[in-house]
């Protein structure tokens, strides 16, 4: 995939442009602090909390229409005009940069900001319509890896650049020539058109601001990643502007250490965005979440207890000293986690993400992502001035706070969307106790309604469907199953349908048709597993009238789906009831089967029964 033109064109377009605004902006403060402070027509602190706030401006006036052009026409031909558009205003950067004109400088890095608020949701929205479905978290994975790198290399290039004579001459050639190379690339990337019909784009900065944060919150479980995508850069961006103090102050490092510090943190990530890759099979996994979450949490609470406590030296260490001294070892290995942890958090999201937008409007979510994640940044630094400042918080403090209330966070986004905790047990079941395999994903429709029919084999059988498909799915459950003490914490709010036989509950059955029924008329995906009963015997039963009530009320398309190898398992009925004996194996292999969709106008029970009954390995329907 990494070689293919569907990718490699956007990614090095992708990549210098994140390079050369790091090193424009980098270049633009440093020449303020060190070299230029004479010449700047303000105060020096003044215009570098003016720079900050230019730059992250265009985010929240312009990230709204940039999702609204992105979805309404040609990616590609979007990326080329923006890559024109910066090639133009680098090349006017580099002539303000060789004149030392710091008020143009600054408004160009305002036009540099709306530039990358343009090209944020673009660059995202991007990939789910160029990859395919299994590429979709790789192609994250890279794109969070060039990111990172791309913002390491560009600040560390800034400091070498500023560091030699000539520097305004060397900075402005470099950002001219990167910026001609990112629309050279960008020439490479092939056709995106639109995916719905075209509408004209209002440019509203405020009203659209707002309407675009509000239509995402539509959606509770977009609207949960995006607020946890924005806490991680709330995090990034206090980590990464306390670096250079915390260096200085409680490491007695010098700005090479600074880079030392840097260099872990994006090295980590891009790291994390690769395991992430790895451990989620190439699938969109939210089961893998919760490891980042726990990386985030504990690798930052120890960086406190990870300080060395050395007394200060006669003169500040160096990088080459400061790796050398094993003191700072557990430090530097806490930091390098917590960018793998990173990684390992934000790249599943941003793939949930693309996955569960509505077809044609992946941008516009993107864009309120961008809204969201720039209003959080802005939170982190009024923050830290506040505990840094009258509080008299420590930049360590400062550290630990954020480490633990990362873990509230996580669990206010845990509770509001039961789903992310489903899928995590899922995936634990899936990777942990059984060797998940499915075959046949690719007939489980992207959108619109179907009715999935499986065989009923374990209480664990849900779980584990849910883990085949990337959209939520809505399970049909015997009401004893789903308030059960281990498992109705997990299936509250979740949108489980409790069922039970008429003679037990009338009421309860026939709501349950009702709820199946709005489901599906909503285009969600239904699960029922139409034995109505655990197995006892391992022996596919006979299906129920109750799935041709469904069809005949919504002929939607059916999946049949089986279920291969739970026979046997702590969670299945043979020799004993499920739950009651003790476990005999771990580890075991198990079986998603998935057939092509079947016509529910023309279907009856007994064709699914039989349709199931196929994909059912010869053993398996022998019972034990």
């Amino acid at each position: 995939m990494i070689f293919s033109r569907r990718f490699l064109p956007y990614f090095l377009t992708q990549c210098l442009g994140a390079l050369n605004d790091n090193i424009y902006k980098n270049v633009l403060l440093l020449l303020v602090a060190y070299s230029q402070v004479d010449k700047l027509p303000m105060d020096p602190n003044l215009f570098v909390n003016l720079a900050a706030g230019v730059f992250i401006l265009p985010f929240f006036l312009f990230s709204a229409h940039a999702g609204g052009i992105a979805d309404n026409m040609d990616k590609a031909k979007l990326i080329r005009r923006l890559k024109l558009l910066e090639l133009g205003i680098m090349s006017c950067a580099a002539v303000a940069l060789v004149t030392e004109h710091y008020l143009a400088m600054l408004l160009l890095l305002f036009m540099t900001g709306s530039q990358s608020a343009y090209f944020g949701p673009v660059k995202y929205s991007l990939l789910p319509q160029a990859l395919k479905e299994d590429e979709l978290v790789s192609g994250n994975a890279w794109v969070e890896m060039g990111t990172f790198l791309s913002i390491l290399v560009g600040t560390l290039s800034a400091g070498l650049l500023v560091a030699n004579e000539g520097a305004t001459w060397l900075a402005a050639i470099t950002v001219a020539t990167l910026s001609l190379a990112g629309y050279l690339s960008s020439r490479a990337i092939p056709a995106l058109p639109p995916q719905n019909k075209v509408h004209t784009v209002k440019f509203a900065p405020l009203s659209g601001t707002w309407r675009s944060v509000q239509r995402v919150r539509r959606t509770p479980t977009i609207w949960m990643a995006i607020l946890a995508i924005s806490w991680f850069w709330f995090l990034g961006a206090t980590y990464l502007t306390q670096f250079p103090n915390f260096a200085r102050e409680h490491l007695h490092g010098d700005a090479t250490v600074v880079s030392v510090l840097l260099a872990l943190f994006s090295i980590g990530i891009a790291v994390g965005s690769f395991l992430c890759e790895r451990i989620s099979f190439g699938r969109v996994e939210l089961g893998v979440l919760p490891f980042g979450v726990a990386g985030l949490t504990l690798f930052g609470v120890d960086m406190l207890f990870a300080l060395p406590g050395l007394a200060a030296p006669q003169s500040l260490y160096g990088a080459a000293e400061f790796v050398q001294l094993s003191a700072h070892w557990r430090l530097m290995f806490d930091l390098f986690m917590v960018g793998i942890s990173g990684g390992l958090f934000i790249v599943p999201l941003y793939a949930f993400i693309q996955t569960r937008a509505a077809r044609g409007e992946c941008a516009r979510a993107i864009a309120a992502n961008n809204i969201v994640n720039a209003f959080f940044m802005v939170v982190s630094a009024l923050l830290s001035m506040l505990l840094l400042g009258p509080v008299g918080l420590g930049i360590p403090e400062l550290f630990l706070l954020l480490a633990l209330m990362n873990a509230v966070v996580a669990f206010y986004v845990y509770r509001q969307v039961p789903e992310f905790a489903q899928r995590f047990i899922s995936y634990l079941l899936s990777h942990l106790m059984y060797r998940v395999s499915i075959n046949g994903r690719q007939h489980i429709p992207k959108e619109g309604a179907a009715l999935m029919v499986c065989n009923h084999v374990s209480y664990v059988d849900a779980l584990l469907l849910l883990g085949a498909s990337t959209r939520p799915v809505r399970f049909v459950m015997d009401k004893s199953i789903s308030e059960m003490p281990l498992l109705k914490y997990l299936f509250r709010h979740a949108g489980v349908i409790p069922i039970c036989s008429p003679k037990q509950c009338e009421a309860t059955y026939n709501a349950a048709f009702e709820r199946i029924d709005e489901a599906l008329m909503d285009g969600e995906l239904v699960c029922i597993f139409p034995e109505g009963r655990l197995s006892p015997d391992g022996v596919l039963g006979e299906f129920r009238p109750g799935v041709e009530k469904i069809l005949s009320r919504r002929p939607v398309p059916v999946i049949p789906m089986a279920l291969k190898g739970l026979w046997g398992s702590f969670f299945s009925h043979k020799d004993g009831h499920a739950l009651a004996t003790r476990p005999k194996r771990f580890w075991s292999r198990v079986e998603i089967e998935i057939a092509p969709p079947v016509d529910g106008v023309a279907t009856t029970r007994h064709t699914l029964q039989q349709k199931v009954a196929e994909l059912l390995a010869p053993e398996f329907m022998k019972g034990a």
